[in-house]
Order: structure tokens, then C-alpha cells, then sequence
């Protein structure tokens, strides 16, 4: 007999489809399995797809430690475009002409993007101003000043062009937004930039290869899921680690 719901703790590895919320997977986790604590370590835009390494029980007060491990992605940027939000949900804003921006002079302007950098937040974020969402303001049309951050952009690489869309693999260090870095990269451009896909495929030890899909969550028994989790003290060693 497997233990009930309330007594599973670990760590589950989801491939989260684009449009879904990071809250969206964990509500869908909580109600299906009726686990009792269900939280995630580093949150996915809802554009993004990927890798979200989602806490069932007590591995839930690990979240912190295991936000703040580096992560991997594997995205696409559209030339020409900057939006509110530095994706492509969000509002366009301008447009400028980008026929003459080749690969080589993208990996070249990138280079002052890699290593330590500032980054300031953007405002259609989920990082609060006087106790309010940034993302709140936004939609009011409001902007307010934000204090850049310090980052690490430990690989930004171009891996090929196609017209006014470029692939591109990065590996960052924890609150490092990709958006606001494709956005930064746009305006050192001249020509603007926007993300158009991201998927997250590394955080911290966790790949995702060991992930499963929520179609497959659908289908299967909490006995099946627990059997797919990382026990809390692997969890704990791996928290500790970073």
C-alpha cells in the first residue's frame, strides 16, 4: 500500500506547456494527487515551456535554496520588435528595421551581456514596488523606477539565423530575467528585440530528461507519481550543495 497523499514528500520534475502558469502546474499537482503543500523552485513565464522542478511536502521549505541554482535555456529572439514585457505577450511598443543585423554581429554586441551584468527588472514582473506587483502597474500604465541587479550570464550563444529570428542557448545565474537580456541585447543592437520562445532545460542538477509531461501526470496514480520523485533527502543534500 503506498503511504496517503499528505504523507509523500519530494520532488517532482514537470514539463510545463507554454500558457500554463508555474501556479497553474502546482494547482494541477495539489488537486490531482491531493497532496496537501505543493510549491516550485524558480518560476516559468507563461510563455516559457520547460523544466519546473515542483516541492510536494516537506521538500517545500527547500524552494529558496533551490531557486537560487543556476538554470539553462534554449530560446528563440525576434529582431525588430520590443514589447512591454520583452516577450511576445506582451504589448508591442516599437519597430525598427533589421535586415542588416547578420549572426556575427550578434554574438559580437553579446559579449557585453556575458559575466557579471546589470539587469534591471522589467516592469511586467512579479517583483513588488511599495508592496505592490510590478506587473499590477503595468497594466494601470504606471512605470516606476527599478534598481538594477546584479547577474550572471555565464553563456549567451547564437546558434542560427533565419530572417528576423535567431536560436540562441543561454546559461544564467538565479533572477536573471532572459527576456529583459534578448530586450537589452535589441537596444545595443540599434534595431529592438523581443523574446518569441523559451524553454527552460536546466536548473541546478535537474535536466529535462527527467521530467514528465503533464499529459502523463493525467493518467497516472500517486503511487506511479511518488515512484517518479526525488526523495526529500536528495532534495536536502542537493539544497544544501548550492
Amino acid at each position: 500500500m503506498p503511504p496517503p497523499p499528505e504523507f509523500i514528500d519530494g520532488i517532482l520534475l514537470i514539463d510545463k506547456p507554454t500558457e500554463w502558469t508555474s501556479h497553474d502546474v502546482c494547482a494541477f499537482v495539489r488537486k490531482r494527487f491531493k497532496f496537501k503543500k505543493v510549491g516550485h523552485a524558480g518560476t516559468l513565464d507563461p510563455l516559457a515551456t520547460g523544466l519546473l522542478v515542483v516541492l510536494i511536502g516537506k521538500a517545500t521549505k527547500y524552494s529558496m535554496a533551490l531557486s537560487s541554482c543556476d538554470k539553462e535555456y534554449c530560446g528563440t529572439l525576434e529582431l525588430g520588435v520590443q514589447t512591454d514585457s520583452h516577450d511576445r505577450q506582451g504589448n508591442v511598443i516599437a519597430e525598427s528595421a533589421c535586415d542588416h543585423i547578420t549572426l556575427e554581429r550578434v554574438r559580437e554586441e553579446a559579449k557585453a551581456f556575458t559575466g557579471e551584468i546589470l539587469q534591471v527588472p522589467p516592469m511586467v514582473s512579479a517583483l513588488k514596488h511599495k508592496g505592490t506587483r510590478l506587473y499590477k502597474l503595468a497594466r494601470q500604465g504606471k512605470t516606476v523606477p527599478r534598481e538594477g541587479r546584479k547577474v550572471t550570464v555565464h553563456e549567451f550563444r547564437f546558434d542560427k539565423q533565419e530572417g528576423r529570428f535567431i536560436n540562441f542557448s543561454t546559461h544564467v545565474s538565479k533572477g536573471t530575467y532572459v527576456r529583459t537580456l534578448v530586450n537589452d541585447l535589441g537596444e545595443a543592437l540599434g534595431c529592438h528585440a523581443c523574446l518569441a520562445g523559451l524553454r527552460r532545460i536546466r536548473s541546478g542538477q535537474f535536466r529535462i530528461e527527467q521530467s514528465v509531461t503533464m499529459e502523463a501526470l493525467r493518467n497516472m496514480t500517486v503511487d506511479e507519481i511518488s515512484g517518479k520523485m526525488f526523495p526529500l533527502h536528495t532534495v536536502s543534500g542537493h539544497a544544501t550543495h548550492h
